[in-house]
């Protein structure tokens, strides 16, 4: 079973969802670098349970511990490991899970698969693995800000059927983080509130829609063919829980248009290369071209849910199950910082590599 990710920037995850506590382990990161369990507890506090009435009700307070890697405030280049404690555990709750299988959930897969699994809220399927995806992608988030202003910001712009209208700027974190469903556009974040409310006073879940952009990335990052940048970040999206899709730039609506439509004029500008218009949303040729980087990803309606539902148990037989314990309706107000780690994750491990092989010598 593989746990880790990225090659030059390299993380590996581990805990389960009510273990005594979740965290990840971070190599490569380079020394000398200011770091603070401040730098790293922001996003976990956006990303943790209990933050608003449309999460989940689990009271967990998420605070990281570093125990490794930093000595007098800066990295010392070596494997910096993170922890997170778990508090709010109440594994009698899935007790019924030991033996059903949750529908569109890990459980099936899992005990086919490896023929032993943890029941208690998904174990390590559960969405609480990617605490260690956040702490470590605050790190990579800092390191890009330091080496060239990168700036990342996910947001909501569907929930269920209600779609947010496009954002023409740049939104800041401020409006993004105004409203607890972290849509970007006020009207319907309301409406998508009221949705979300909605569905849980009768058991039910929604899924939804976020979208992630990245300026200030450099031209180069990416490779040609199997390491493009946006297939990495494909990866990266399609690794969380929950996620169904992935596109970038004009996504699947490009299939509709002509070349002629499509097509991104270059022109110069302020001494510099650039684009008049984005529908490849800063990738070309799986390259980043130094335009705003913008890619969504979906994500499907929380599997587990309080209704009746059709199932068998370990042994095959049909039954039902009407599941117990503490979900979120809608994953997806929570997920928007999980998106930026990955994000940060996947452009600083490809900043590094092009860095090592086209930076470092001089012909």
């Amino acid at each position: 079973m593989s746990n880790s990710f990225g090659q030059l920037f390299r993380i590996t995850t581990w805990g389960e969802s009510h273990g005594p506590a979740i965290g990840v382990v971070v190599d490569g990161c380079p020394a000398k670098l200011p770091l603070s369990v401040e730098d790293i507890q922001g996003d976990l506090d956006r990303r943790r349970p209990g933050q608003s009435d449309i999460t989940t009700p689990r009271k967990e307070e998420d605070k990281v511990e570093i125990l490794s890697g930093v000595f007098e405030g800066l990295t010392t280049g070596v494997p910096i490991s993170l922890m997170v404690r778990s508090g709010d555990q109440r594994p009698g709750a899935y007790d019924e899970m030991r033996e059903k299988f949750r529908p569109s959930h890990a459980d099936y897969t899992y005990q086919t698969k490896y023929g032993h699994r943890d029941h208690r809220g998904g174990g390590r399927s559960s969405a609480r693995e990617t605490i260690g995806r956040v702490a470590a992608g605050a790190i990579a988030r800092k390191i890009l800000q330091a080496a060239g202003g990168v700036e990342i910001r996910a947001y909501v712009t569907q929930i269920h059927n209600l779609v947010a209208p496009a954002s023409e700027k740049f939104p800041t974190l401020a409006e993004v983080e105004a409203s607890a469903v972290r849509c970007v556009h006020p009207e319907t974040a309301t409406r998508m509130i009221d949705r979300i409310k909605e569905v849980r006073s009768v058991g039910d879940s929604v899924g939804g829609v976020i979208e992630c952009r990245v300026r200030n990335l450099p031209v180069g990052l990416g490779e040609p063919i199997f390491d493009r940048l946006e297939a990495d970040l494909g990866k990266a999206m399609l690794s969380l829980p929950a996620t169904k899709g992935f596109e970038i730039g004009s996504g699947f609506a490009g299939a509709a248009q002509k070349g002629s439509e499509h097509n991104d004029p270059f022109v110069k500008r302020d001494g510099r290369v650039v684009t008049t218009s984005n529908r490849s949303g800063g990738v070309q040729g799986g390259i980043s071209n130094g335009e705003e980087l913008v890619f969504r990803t979906a994500f499907k309606p929380t599997a587990t849910i309080l209704q009746p539902q059709q199932t068998v148990d370990v042994h095959g037989a049909e039954t039902e199950l009407k599941a117990r314990g503490r979900h979120d309706p809608c994953v997806v107000p929570r997920a928007v910082v999980i998106v930026e780690a990955m994000a940060a994750l996947v452009l600083l491990d490809h900043w590094m590599r092009d860095r090592a092989q086209n930076h470092t010598f001089k012909f």
